[in-house]
């Protein structure tokens, strides 16, 4: 394996346009890249921040075309939410985990555990009208359909990942979470490596596309920032495909469920 690195390089690409549906990201990226003067490079990581794929694969939705269920209105009192976004939440959730005022956590069809599907109605346009954004379908695909279409126009190999901020179990606050990875781990295994004083590790395993992802949200921003894609430089990982399933834990192990 790659030594991990000891420094890295975080670079939050001006010039992103706003994206709609059938957008090509990887031209986005490509003149993002140039317009930040920059170029792609063998081992780069590019950082898309979940909005924008999901906006450019028409997963934005008006709820003015969502019929509310009996099941999701009954949802939606105890919840005080809208019955149609909660209708949308459970059209994308395998499992109701929990309901209380104001909460609806779900396990999503991705085998994600987060608060309204990941459904999201920040930072997207409204035009008079009450509009959400749901994930990609298959964030792991779109991650690897973009990295070949840059590989295909640039030559250069690299990783792309799709994050999104997530709340986590027994802590307050979110943090960028990778929902797709291609062209690198998601599960770092350094089981079998020892440590400073020669014991091997025998349960090591690092969530390596979820720090990436948590670095690079802190300079993406949150809120009015406009900063979607950033490029990483520096990230010592060891060159197979991974994917963002793999961070997820088996149902089976999963012991707070």
């Amino acid at each position: 394996m790659t030594d991990q690195p000891a420094a890295l390089t975080l670079l939050a690409l001006s010039g992103v346009p706003m994206i709609e549906q059938g957008s090509d990201l990887a031209s986005v990226i490509l003149d993002a890249v140039v317009g930040s003067g920059q170029m792609l490079a063998d081992g780069d990581v590019v950082v898309l921040a979940q909005k924008i794929v999901s906006k450019a694969e028409g997963r934005l939705i008006d709820l003015a075309t969502v019929a509310a269920s009996a099941q999701a209105a009954d949802i939606a009192k105890k919840v005080d939410k809208d019955p149609r976004l909660v209708e949308l939440i459970l059209s994308e959730a395998k499992e109701v985990m929990r309901v209380r005022p104001g909460v609806l956590i779900v396990r999503h069809r991705l085998g994600l555990v987060l608060a309204n599907a990941g459904i999201d109605q920040s930072n997207i346009e409204h035009d008079g009208r009450t509009m959400a954004l749901m994930l990609p379908i298959d964030p792991d695909a779109s991650a690897q359909a973009i990295r070949a279409a840059l590989k295909e126009r640039t030559g250069a190999d690299v990783a792309v990942l799709i994050i999104d901020s997530l709340g986590r179990a027994w802590r307050t606050g979110t943090t960028g979470t990778a929902i797709g990875v291609a062209g690198m781990p998601g599960l770092l295994d350094l089981r079998g490596r020892e440590d400073l004083h020669g014991r091997r590790l025998e349960t090591s395993e690092l969530g390596l596309a979820d720090e990436v992802a948590a670095a690079a949200s802190l300079v993406m921003g949150q809120a009015d920032e406009g900063r979607p894609i950033v490029l990483v430089r520096g990230i010592g990982y060891a060159r197979r495909d991974g994917s963002a399933a793999e961070l997820i834990r088996p149902r089976h192990m999963d012991l707070f469920a």
